[in-house]
C-alpha cells in the first residue's frame, strides 16, 4: 500500500510539469512541423523549405550564424579570464561579483537591451552591427561565465603545484592544466551563448537598427507582419535543426574531453 501511495504521489507531483511539457513545449514543435510541410490549404508540400534556399534567405541565415560565432567569441574571449580571476577570489569576493553579473538577469530582457541602446547611443555606435554584438555580449555573458566558473571553482589546486613541479610555468599550466579540465564549462558556455544568439531578433532589431536582418527577424516578420505561418514555421524548423546539431556536436565534444587525462 505505501508503495502504491508513492507511486500515485510521484505521478499527481508531476502531472503539472508533463502538462506544462505538452503544451508549451510538444504542441508548438508538431505545429512548426505541421505547417513546415504543409501549404495554406493543409497539402502537404516541400515550397516553404525550398524558398529557404533563395540568395536573400541564405544571407540572412549567414548573417545569424556569423553574429552568433562572433558574440560567442567574444564571450569566451571575456568570460573565461573572467571566470578564472573569480576562482582566485576569497568567498565574499566571489559572492559579490557572481550577484553582480546575475544582477542584471533579473530585470526583463528587453528591459536591459534598452539599457544597452541608451548606452551605445550616448558612445555614438547606436544602430550599427557594433551596438548589436555589444548588446549580445551583455545579455549573454552570464551564460558563458557561470559553467566555466562552476568547473573550474572544483579544480584541485594541487594539480596545479604538481603542474609546476613537473617544470611548468605558470602560463603553461594554464594551457595543459587549466584550460583542459574547464573544457566541458567552456563548452556548455559555449552552447549557452550560441544558441539564443542565432536565434535572437529583438538585439538586432533595436540594437542593429535594421541594418541587416537574422532568422529571428525573419520568423518574427513572417508571424507578425505578413502573417505567413508557414514560411515562418520552415525558418523554424531549420533553426530547430541546426541547434540540435550544434547541442549534438558539443555534448559530444564534452563526452571526450571527460574521458581524457591532464597532458602535461
Amino acid at each position: 500500500m505505501r508503495k502504491n501511495s508513492r507511486g500515485i504521489l510521484q505521478k499527481l507531483i508531476s502531472a503539472p510539469y508533463l502538462i506544462w511539457s505538452v503544451i508549451f513545449v510538444i504542441l508548438p514543435l508538431f505545429m512548426v512541423i505541421y505547417y513546415t510541410f504543409t501549404d495554406a490549404d493543409g497539402y502537404f508540400t516541400l515550397k516553404n523549405l525550398a524558398t529557404l534556399g533563395s540568395t536573400e534567405n541564405i544571407n540572412v541565415l549567414a548573417i545569424s550564424l556569423a553574429i552568433a560565432l562572433i558574440a560567442t567569441v567574444v564571450c569566451l574571449i571575456v568570460g573565461f579570464p573572467l571566470a578564472y580571476i573569480v576562482t582566485k577570489m576569497k568567498s565574499g569576493g566571489q559572492t559579490v561579483i557572481m550577484l553582480l553579473l546575475m544582477l542584471p538577469m533579473w530585470m526583463n530582457f528587453v528591459i536591459r537591451t534598452n539599457a544597452i541602446y541608451v548606452l551605445t547611443e550616448a558612445m555614438g555606435i547606436s544602430e550599427t552591427f557594433t551596438a548589436a554584438i555589444m548588446g549580445m555580449v551583455y545579455n549573454f555573458l552570464p551564460f558563458m561565465v557561470l559553467p566555466i566558473y562552476s568547473v573550474m571553482a572544483k579544480l584541485d589546486k594541487h594539480l596545479f603545484e604538481a603542474a609546476h613541479d613537473l617544470g611548468c610555468t605558470k602560463l603553461q599550466s594554464i594551457f595543459k592544466v587549466l584550460i583542459p579540465l574547464s573544457m566541458p564549462g567552456v563548452v556548455s558556455g559555449i552552447t549557452m551563448v550560441f544558441v539564443p544568439s542565432v536565434s535572437t531578433f529583438y538585439i538586432s532589431e533595436k540594437l542593429g537598427g535594421g541594418m541587416f536582418m537574422t532568422v529571428g527577424d525573419k520568423i518574427d516578420d513572417s508571424f507578425m507582419l505578413y502573417t505567413d505561418y508557414n514560411v515562418g514555421s520552415a525558418f523554424s524548423f531549420v533553426l530547430l535543426i541546426l541547434i540540435i546539431i550544434s547541442m549534438a556536436i558539443m555534448s559530444k565534444f564534452t563526452s571526450d574531453e571527460d574521458e581524457g587525462g591532464v597532458l602535461l
